[in-house]
């Protein structure tokens, strides 16, 4: 049966600065693991939720849900953020050694911005009023050194668990527009719908459809008007503890933003407060069309990042497996 919730345009709703900062309070775990904690949201992830999440795997089928790291990626150059650009140090047309080339080798290299597909937000990745998780100031973050604090090298031993998609793109039977915002009771009636519950410790994938009308015309993607995440949605994934939330949209969030005098609020509660990862420009689409064929939604999910020293953010490979 299709539901008013399904018929209608997920339109945005109106938040201010003083709204957004009383779900950011609401929300603060800033000290809910000691004043030292850089871990966040990562802290529910356990020995236990990891066996239980390992038991999902029934098929043994594997998604990888990255773009790939190219030149021709979505990537616009705002803020430095260019595709990657890859390029051979040595092709084996070279010769080495001197055994008239019985042996050849290749080798490669690339330049790219850590978060220029897809990929983590570190906690320290953004700052509100002049601090960012658990009330680390500019100072954790040098020119030279990287985050001294808050890095997502802190999600390496921490990026596995229970994944969760909500395809909320399916849910309403189409993709949505640039600009449609999902609010909070689109995720709770799109799991029940599906018939999967989330809970602490959950990887919560959204699959807005955005990637599916883009892939390999990316025109505005990157930072354009966007489908995405209402601030709302905070009082679906807080309470529920989970550790990361991700989707197939360049920045997550429904733009333009809902609220007009706080850039990224959405990214302001979750990273800044509740130290809830977020993950940016995750290819869901063949994930989401086996979910939908076997109608199961939950499933085992590894995604770490990349262990460079002083990271903010970090390229991935996640893999769901069911």
């Amino acid at each position: 049966m299709t539901t008013d919730l399904q018929q209608a345009r997920l339109e945005p709703r109106a938040h201010t600065r003083a709204s957004v900062e009383e779900l950011a309070r609401r929300y603060s775990t800033w000290g809910r693991w000691g004043a030292d904690d850089e871990l966040g949201a990562a802290n529910h992830v356990t020995q236990e939720t990891v066996r239980h999440a390992a038991g999902l795997v029934r098929r043994g089928a594997v998604f990888p849900l990255a773009l790939p790291l190219e030149g021709d990626g979505p990537q616009l150059g705002a803020g430095g953020r260019v595709n990657p650009q890859h390029v051979m140090l040595r092709t084996p047309a070279e010769e080495m050694f001197d055994d008239g080339g019985l042996v050849r080798f290749s080798d490669d290299a690339v330049y790219m911005a850590l978060q220029c597909s897809t990929q983590w937000d570190a906690l320290c990745h953004i700052f509100y009023d002049g601090q960012a998780y658990n009330g680390r100031d500019f100072s954790s973050v040098g020119a030279v050194t990287g985050a001294r604090h808050n890095s997502i090298t802190n999600l390496t031993d921490r990026a596995a668990g229970r994944g969760v998609l909500l395809d909320v793109g399916r849910f309403v039977g189409r993709e949505l527009e640039p600009g449609e915002s999902i609010q909070r009771e689109h995720l709770e009636a799109c799991a029940q719908a599906q018939g999967v519950q989330v809970g602490t410790g959950d990887f919560v994938l959204v699959r807005t459809g955005q990637m599916t009308q883009r892939r390999g015309a990316w025109g505005d993607f990157s930072g354009g008007p966007a489908p995405g995440l209402g601030v709302s949605t905070a009082d679906f994934l807080c309470p529920r503890d989970v550790v990361a939330v991700a989707t197939d949209t360049w920045g997550i969030e429904a733009l333009p933003y809902e609220a007009p005098d706080v850039v990224a609020p959405l990214h302001v509660i979750l990273l800044a407060y509740a130290g809830i990862y977020i993950g940016e420009m995750w290819d869901l689409d063949a994930l989401a069309a086996d979910c939908a064929a076997d109608g199961v939604y939950e499933f085992f999910l590894t995604a770490p990042p990349l262990t460079i020293t002083g990271s903010v953010g970090s390229p991935i490979t996640p893999l769901a497996i069911k």
